[in-house]
């Protein structure tokens, strides 16, 4: 008798839907707000915590589905599925914010960073504008980063995750 089990693609499809469509929420909320260029560190924070949670709720719902038994191998798969799927709305929402919502966000993030570094008194004024320049020239970098720590992050949570819920079929 051949037990149905369920498949990894289709849990990291679902959460990974999930966590982009409250990633874009969170998006238009601190757009709403005017602090989406912000790089105050507990938007940063919040995100994460996000991920942590809609990924550990994918790694558990998997479990369940699967009557309670757990791979590592299934918790990284479903951690770097779920990510990478929300990782490619995050680069979709990415691309929107920069080419219709707010055609100046490069500029924005630019003009923040030169004021960080100003401020800092570390780097030359060659130096600050060279960084200005090029933060604005390469923005575009930023979308496969997206998804590499995405992915990456995802790995780890579901490492951990894993070796948190991970529970062995027994081998009768």
């Amino acid at each position: 008798m051949e037990d149905n089990q369920p498949k990894t693609g289709k849990f990291s499809l679902n959460y990974g839907l999930i966590l982009g469509a409250i990633g874009v929420v969170f998006g238009i909320m601190l757009y709403s707000m005017d602090a989406h260029t912000s790089q105050d560190p507990s938007n940063t924070a919040i995100s994460i915590v996000i991920m942590v949670a809609v990924i550990i709720w994918g790694i558990i719902s998997y479990r369940k589905a699967n009557n309670g038994f757990l791979t590592l191998g299934e918790a990284l798969k479903l951690g770097a599925g779920i990510a990478l799927v929300s990782g490619i709305i995050t680069v979709i929402y990415t691309l929107l914010m920069v080419n219709v919502l707010d055609t100046e966000f490069a500029v924005k993030i630019a003009e923040g960073q030169k004021a960080a570094n100003e401020a800092a008194g570390v780097l030359t004024d060659a130096q600050i504008q060279q960084q200005y320049d090029g933060t604005i020239n390469f923005f575009w970098i930023t979308y496969p980063f997206i998804l590499i720590f995405n992915i990456i992050a995802g790995l780890v949570i579901g490492l951990i995750g894993g070796l948190i819920l991970k529970k062995a079929k027994p081998d009768y």
